[in-house]
């Protein structure tokens, strides 16, 4: 599986012939350049959340899912592809925000991946349950801000154990959002292992890490940062 990261909450991920875009932002809003490449699918963690659903960028006629609607029973949207969604919110002051959104899991070439979408508070027990020990990659909100603490956000990884943290919706040069720097979520998780890379990863079911890595990313799609 290849997974690239456009920026913000959004990537591209390619595996089985089949190619994935999540939480696609807003250009004119993020600061971040238009994603121009065709996809079979994109997934939503809201529906009326510019910065997580815009899926009307997406070419090439996609199906688009909000994953709000996976939430009671699971929806596949491509052969042997299934989505399942564990509602969330933004914040605990605003418990009946239309942005209400969502967590989201499928799997992509025998990996399971978990997107976090905007949550906004500590994960109780209830909304953990269904991913404990049934991801391998997770997009992690490590910016801060109007979504969830930090503090909260390691409890929440050390209860799923994810194999692979990927950070995603933190601070970087183009971004118009108020999100942290993604140093401040790595100095939280000094004791794993961190890689740094470039825009994009090869992720191997048969070659998952041992121990819990954070491969960290540069957004293609910020026009400050170089390719």
């Amino acid at each position: 599986m290849r997974v690239r990261w456009y920026g913000h909450a959004c990537f591209r991920l390619e595996g089985g012939g089949v190619s994935i875009v999540t939480d696609p932002y807003t250009p004119e809003l993020a600061g971040l350049a238009p994603v121009t490449e065709p996809a079979d699918i994109v997934l939503m963690s809201s529906a009326l959340d510019e910065a997580h659903g815009n899926g009307a960028m997406i070419t090439g006629s996609p199906r688009v899912l909000n994953a709000l609607e996976a939430v009671v029973h699971p929806i596949e949207v491509a052969p042997g592809i299934v989505v399942e969604a564990v509602a969330a919110m933004e914040g605990v002051d605003r418990p009946d925000d239309p942005k209400a959104n969502a967590l989201y899991r499928f799997e992509l070439d025998g990996i399971a991946v978990c997107h976090m979408g905007d949550v906004g508070r500590r994960l109780e027990e209830a909304q953990l349950a269904p991913l404990r020990g049934r991801v391998d990659v997770l997009f992690a909100l490590a910016g801060g801000g109007l979504t969830i603490d930090l503090d909260d956000l390691d409890d929440a990884i050390d209860a799923i154990e994810p194999r692979i943290v990927i950070p995603m919706h933190y601070r970087t040069p183009s971004l118009r959002y108020a999100v942290g720097p993604v140093e401040d979520f790595l100095a939280h998780r000094a004791g794993d292992h961190v890689v740094l890379a470039g825009n994009a990863v090869e992720i191997d079911a048969r070659a998952l890490p041992d121990e819990l890595t954070v491969q960290v990313l540069r957004p293609s799609h910020d026009p400050l940062l170089a390719p």
